[in-house]
C-alpha cells in the first residue's frame, strides 16, 4: 500500500471530504437559487463538475474505495476537493456580486 493511499484512508481526510460536500449538497438541494447568478444564469457544465466533486466527497467521506481504475481516477478525493473548491468559489462569486 502506498503512502498516499494510507494517508487518504485516514479519518481526518475522510471527515474533511464530508464537511466540504455536505453544505454544497444542501445548498443545491434546498436553495439552488443561491448558486445561480440572476443576470447571467448558470453554467450546466460548471455545475456538473461541482456535483462530480460533491459525489467524490461523499464517496471518500463514507469510506468507500472504488476498485476499478476508471472509478478511482474519476472519484479521487483530491480531484473532488478541487471541484468542491470550485463550487465554493462559484457560490462566493454569485453571493458577492
Amino acid at each position: 500500500m502506498t503512502t498516499e493511499k494510507r494517508l487518504l484512508q485516514r479519518w481526518p481526510l475522510r471527515t474533511l471530504s464530508l464537511l466540504l460536500a455536505s453544505p454544497l449538497a444542501l445548498i443545491l438541494l434546498i436553495h439552488p437559487s443561491m448558486i445561480v447568478d440572476p443576470e447571467a444564469g448558470y453554467s450546466h457544465s460548471l455545475l456538473m463538475l461541482v456535483m462530480l466533486g460533491i459525489s467524490s466527497g461523499f464517496i471518500h467521506g463514507v469510506g468507500f474505495d472504488p476498485r476499478g481504475l476508471i472509478w478511482r481516477i474519476l472519484f479521487h478525493p483530491v480531484g473532488g476537493w478541487v471541484l468542491m473548491g470550485l463550487g465554493y468559489a462559484v457560490l462566493y462569486k454569485v453571493q458577492m456580486g
